[in-house]
C-alpha cells in the first residue's frame, strides 16, 4: 500500500504560486497551485539549465521557468515544443484540505538529478609532453 507523507495546506501555497518541500538527499520538490486549486509537485529543476521551478509564474496547468521563461507542464513535467525536456513529477493528492505526496518518491525519486554549477568550467591540467 502506498504511503503518504503531509506536507502542508492547500492554503498554504499561494494561487498561481509555490511551496518548497526539502528533501534529505536530493534536490527539492516544488508544489503549486492554481487558479482551480489544482495542485502539482515536480522536481524543483527546469530541464533547461536548472533554473528553480518554484520561482516561476504559474498559469493554467504549467509554469514558466524564471530563468529562461521555459513552459514546463504542471502535469506531466514536460517542456511545451519547441523546447525539449522533461521534469521529474512527483505523485501529489488533496485529503481535506491538506497536500500529501507519495512518501517513497520522496525520499528515492530523481535523486541523481543535480543543478548546473554557475562559473567558468574547470579543465583538468595539462598533460607533459612526452
Amino acid at each position: 500500500m502506498t504511503e503518504w507523507t503531509s506536507i502542508c495546506r492547500v492554503d498554504d501555497i499561494p494561487v498561481l504560486g509555490s511551496r518548497r518541500v526539502a528533501r534529505a538527499q536530493g534536490l527539492d520538490v516544488a508544489v503549486f497551485r492554481n487558479t482551480s486549486n489544482e495542485v502539482f509537485a515536480l522536481l524543483d529543476r527546469c530541464p533547461h539549465k536548472g533554473g528553480p521551478l518554484s520561482q516561476g509564474i504559474v498559469f493554467g496547468t504549467s509554469v514558466a521557468c524564471p530563468m529562461h521563461n521555459w513552459t514546463i507542464g504542471l502535469c506531466d513535467g514536460q517542456a511545451a515544443a519547441p523546447d525539449e525536456g522533461c521534469t521529474p513529477k512527483f505523485q501529489v493528492r488533496v485529503e481535506d484540505g491538506t497536500v500529501l505526496l507519495n512518501t517513497h518518491e520522496l525520499a528515492h525519486h530523481a535523486l541523481s538529478e543535480t543543478r548546473p554549477i554557475a562559473g567558468p568550467q574547470r579543465r583538468a591540467p595539462a598533460s607533459p609532453a612526452a
